[in-house]
């Protein structure tokens, strides 16, 4: 083996040491377990979908120890999901520069077994996009996709770069192969936001949609090229859709200037940030071309 392999080696053992200090493993039964992240003193990231229940939650601590933690709250749009645990005070990530990350790069995903210790997965970034929604409409800002497969074991593990560096939370869940990096900016916000409210706040509209197919000849008249909209099957009484006066039959071609084609487009614009704002409207009625605005109100947490 060349000095220069070896030296990458060794670079790459020195990395998964690194991230392997702040990494845990979650179990909510008997056998099997998931992986998590200590984020902050107390605070543990792990991925949401592999945490099969809320109460009974156990961790494995770098040093062995298995202790009891809490939820304080789940995202599955990101899906992520934050642990509570006074005990997990061991090293704490140290993040990258996730704008530093480019496609080529190497990256490790750092997990850890209940009864095994560390695990550590090697591969490529294949993807990086400035921002990109998830099909949960979830925005993640960068997008990094990773060419590695994740073991069972490792899901909710810290993805790194070759300094053992964290750039973000790894899960399977929004990759049809490899897996995704949930970046460490949406993780500091998310986790912020669900130790102060136990939930991350969604805005709704008060409507029921489905993307339907616009016919030919609406399209020539509304000079749009968008083959499909969403129309509005129901409309809940008193709700921000309905105090903006649209009704059942209504087609919405736009929101807040982004064109709707897909249901997808509608629910991507009602983050958080979006509860309390008037947004613009464009929808077609009777043939014609009509506009309106909706103040986007609060889901009611736990809502579907």
């Amino acid at each position: 083996m060349s000095a220069e392999l070896i030296a990458l080696s060794n670079a790459l053992a020195q990395a998964t040491d690194r991230a392997a200090a702040s990494a845990v493993a979650v179990h909510t039964e008997a056998r099997g377990s998931s992986s998590g992240v200590v984020w902050r003193p107390g605070v543990i990231v792990t991925a949401e979908h592999a945490l099969r229940r809320d109460e009974d939650i156990q961790i494995t601590l770098p040093d062995g120890r298995v202790i009891a933690a809490t939820i304080a709250g789940r995202d599955a749009s990101t899906d992520l999901a934050v642990l509570k645990c006074a005990e997990a005070t061991s090293a704490v990530v140290e993040t990258s520069d996730v704008s530093a990350v480019k496609p080529g790069s190497l990256a490790l995903v750092v997990g850890r077994t209940r009864a095994s210790g560390p695990v550590a997965a090697l591969g490529t970034v294949s993807l990086v996009v400035a921002e990109r929604r998830t099909w949960t409409s979830a925005a993640l800002a960068p997008y990094i996709r990773l060419d590695i497969g994740v073991q069972p074991t490792a899901v909710g593990g810290a993805a790194v770069d070759p300094h053992g560096q964290v750039i973000g939370i790894a899960t399977p869940r929004f990759a049809r192969f490899g897996a995704i990096a949930v970046p460490a900016p949406t993780v500091n916000r998310v986790v912020e936001t669900l130790l102060q409210k136990g939930h991350i706040p969604r805005g709704y509209l008060g409507v029921g949609l489905q993307t339907v197919r616009l016919p030919d000849a609406l399209r020539r008249t509304l000079q749009r090229n968008d083959k499909t909209a969403a129309i509005v099957l129901e409309v809940e009484p008193e709700g921000p859709a309905d105090q903006a006066g649209i009704v059942i039959g209504d087609i919405f071609v736009a929101l807040a200037g982004n064109s709707v084609t897909r249901l997808e487009d509608v629910h991507g614009r009602l983050g958080a940030e979006s509860i309390g704002k008037s947004l613009p409207l464009k929808f077609v009625r009777g043939g014609a071309l009509q506009e309106a605005n909706i103040i986007v109100g609060e889901r009611a947490h736990g809502a579907q």
